[in-house]
């Protein structure tokens, strides 16, 4: 599988039901406390280095991005699915939202502060993601931060399964993390939890620090 076959098969999945989607999970930090204590945490370490604002890499609808930057960080939305980007626009009219692809980031090496990918990279075939975590340590400044959403699985090999919306990837948080220190970050910390009730898998997060 191609990169440009991917990136065409999940803009197109994702253009599909952008509506709904957002329907569903517009409001789902309000029901992931954890999740919510890491992205807080996130904001306050990218605040303190204050190196610059905030991609919310993946964005959807812009639930994200908007919770992120009321707590405080600068913060906008890319996303490849050009439906989202308008349900995003129309919903936080405040904000900025691009279509863009996190292969190829339109930004400038070094400018960013921090970077979410919430769910963003489970999509992006394994042998496809160091060089997007490569695109990713190249945009952040030195010291500058990024958090991952995943879904967690004990295999150290990516384990492909049928998501809802296109194929996707469950990563073991020992391997991914070891893919980010190979693109030039260090892990400062990591959440892991069991699935609630409606989630098959485990749910993981990861919070790295690109190096100076």
């Amino acid at each position: 599988m191609t990169e440009q076959s991917t990136l065409h098969d999940t803009r197109v999945a994702y253009d599909a039901i952008a509506s709904l989607y957002a329907e569903l999970f517009s409001n789902v930090l309000e029901t992931l406390p954890m999740e919510r204590a890491l992205l807080a945490a996130f904001a306050e370490l990218v605040q303190t280095h204050d190196a610059g604002p905030v991609a919310d890499i993946g964005c959807g609808p812009g639930h994200i991005t908007a919770h992120m930057n009321a707590l405080g960080p600068a913060t906008f939305g890319i996303d490849l699915s050009s439906a989202m980007i308008a349900l995003a626009r129309q919903a936080h009219p405040n904000l900025q939202f691009d279509e863009g692809s996190m292969t190829a980031l339109n930004l400038a090496d070094g400018t960013l502060g921090g970077i979410i990918a919430f769910y963003s990279v489970i999509h992006t075939p394994p042998q496809q993601l160091p060089a997007v975590f490569t695109e990713f340590e190249r945009v952040l400044a030195p010291g500058g931060h990024l958090m991952l959403g995943f879904f967690a699985g004990d295999n150290p090999v990516p384990q492909e399964f049928d998501h809802k919306v296109t194929l996707a990837y469950r990563w073991s948080p020992d391997s991914l993390a070891d893919l980010l220190r190979q693109a030039g970050f260090a892990e400062v910390a990591r959440l892991q939890r069991e699935p609630r009730t409606g989630e098959r898998f485990q749910q993981a997060s990861l919070l790295a620090r690109k190096k100076p």
